[in-house]
């Protein structure tokens, strides 16, 4: 599976251009999500060079809204819109430049009712460049 478009991408999650960090789903199951995201010369969170890491944590966020956005459309469902509650044990090990392809991966560790907890890992090529755990309160 891979959506190849902002406009495919744009499906699964309730954020629009400019704030769309997230470019495809490349896997989604029950409990992991995986996206890609090209860094580019012009994305609004370019600080000096970089990308910004608060870039990177809601790329994080982006990712699980992304694939509960994909199980809720292949379901025939609403889209819900979640909003980052928590941020436990953030830690970002570097920043990406533009033309660098972000890897990210969620982690469903618990739902209760319409709150998620996800951990999340952001990777550029080999590296981990950030880690946090994430608490996101999905609206009914």
């Amino acid at each position: 599976m891979s959506t190849d478009t902002t406009e495919e991408i744009t499906r699964y999650i309730p954020q629009r251009p400019p704030f769309v960090i997230v470019d495809k789903v490349l896997y989604d199951d029950d409990t992991i999500t995986r996206t890609s995201f090209l860094v580019k010369d012009d994305n609004i969170f370019i600080e000096d060079g970089r990308l910004e890491a608060a870039a990177m944590v809601e790329n994080i966020a982006q990712t699980a809204a992304a694939g509960a956005g994909y199980k809720a459309v292949h379901r025939h469902e609403a889209v819900k819109v979640g909003f980052i509650g928590a941020i436990k044990s953030l830690k970002i090990f570097g920043l990406p430049r533009p033309g660098e392809t972000l890897l990210t991966e969620t982690k469903l560790v618990n739902m209760v009712f319409s709150v998620s907890i996800v951990e999340g890992t952001v990777r550029c090529g080999d590296q981990v460049i950030a880690t946090c755990e994430m608490k996101i309160f999905l609206q009914p």
